[in-house]
């Protein structure tokens, strides 16, 4: 081995230059994962990758996205609805925020849970529409947000025993109604890791725009900043999950789908660039029981119930048999 080091000395500089690229790439990696789990007080948020300029691209490649940690600036008042706060305990002296809102003869409970990097003040749109239909509403904040505990995020997988307990805090408080569960993004995720993994049982479940894999949904922000995935994705979905103390590869709910029974209604946008079509379609064809599967045309990433509000509400009749 001396020999082949005196007789080449560049493999030495090769093999240094490679062991340095290696450190600052993970480096890089345990920056981005550190920043995409744990929000930030009193910054401002990073803009969307279709709106950064190359230069702020290159920033955020070294540094990592700024995640303002979600707060609550509105609440059901603003579409004239009444409502209670609701603290639901948890282990080690945390809790859950929630607002409930009463139906006046209601059919039965909804319980809706935000996206990545939102509070409950983003269900406030979906929330009116099922008031109207006649449910009461549970909007919950996940540990990490709003008025709950903590300031980080699991990306589904600790949240999943923040609905399991959210559900648990229902039924014992209001048991015998029909239980509907709505989550929109990463509360989408949630609702199905729950149901496989945390024992909830719900009437049904309203999802919309699931990622099918977490590996999946970092290569999609990869590729929405036109910059090649691999490794960097890999590396950020290790880190994150050693961070956080899960397994970020096993994060996977196109395969929660196997074990969810209940009657499904899964939405999604057109143009979303986040969430695949792909990604929910194999969602959907990996749900054993009854389900429905709508695209919003011309919609992206976001409340569809507040990009086409009449359809929403259509499709909510249609699956609920109003």
């Amino acid at each position: 081995m001396i020999k082949i080091w005196l007789k080449f000395p560049w493999l030495k500089v090769l093999l240094l230059a490679f062991l340095l690229s290696g450190g600052v790439l993970n480096g890089i990696a345990w920056m981005q994962a550190r920043a995409m789990t744990h929000y930030v007080e009193g910054e401002e948020r990073t803009a969307k990758p279709e709106k950064l300029s190359l230069t702020d691209k290159a920033w955020i490649v070294l540094t990592g996205v700024q995640l303002p940690r979600p707060t609550n600036h509105q609440t059901p008042q603003v579409f004239g609805l009444t409502y209670k706060t609701h603290r639901i305990p948890l282990p080690d002296e945390e809790e859950l925020e929630a607002w409930f809102v009463p139906a006046k003869i209601p059919r039965g409970i909804v319980l809706l849970f935000p996206p990545y990097g939102a509070s409950k003040q983003t269900l406030l749109a979906p929330s009116k529409i099922f008031h109207e239909l006649g449910y009461d509403a549970l909007l919950v904040d996940f540990r990490g947000v709003g008025g709950s505990s903590r300031s980080d995020t699991t990306l589904g997988v600790r949240e999943a025993q923040d609905v399991a307990q959210a559900v648990a805090y229902v039924q014992q408080k209001w048991s015998g109604h029909p239980t509907l569960l709505y989550g929109a993004s990463m509360g989408a995720v949630a609702v199905m890791r729950a149901i496989a993994h945390e024992g909830v049982t719900p009437t049904a479940a309203i999802l919309e725009s699931p990622f099918d894999r977490l590996l999946n949904t970092v290569r999609n922000r990869f590729e929405a900043m036109n910059i090649p995935s691999f490794p960097g994705a890999e590396l950020i979905v290790w880190w994150g999950g050693w961070q956080q103390g899960i397994n970020g590869f096993a994060h996977n709910p196109t395969e929660y789908a196997n074990q969810i029974k209940c009657p499904i209604l899964l939405m999604h946008g057109e143009y979303d660039k986040r969430v695949t079509l792909q990604e929910v379609e194999s969602i959907f064809s990996s749900l054993p029981g009854r389900k429905q599967l709508v695209v919003f045309s011309a919609v992206g990433h976001g409340s569809l119930a507040s990009d086409d509000p009449p359809k929403w509400k259509q499709q909510m009749r249609k699956f609920l048999q109003i």
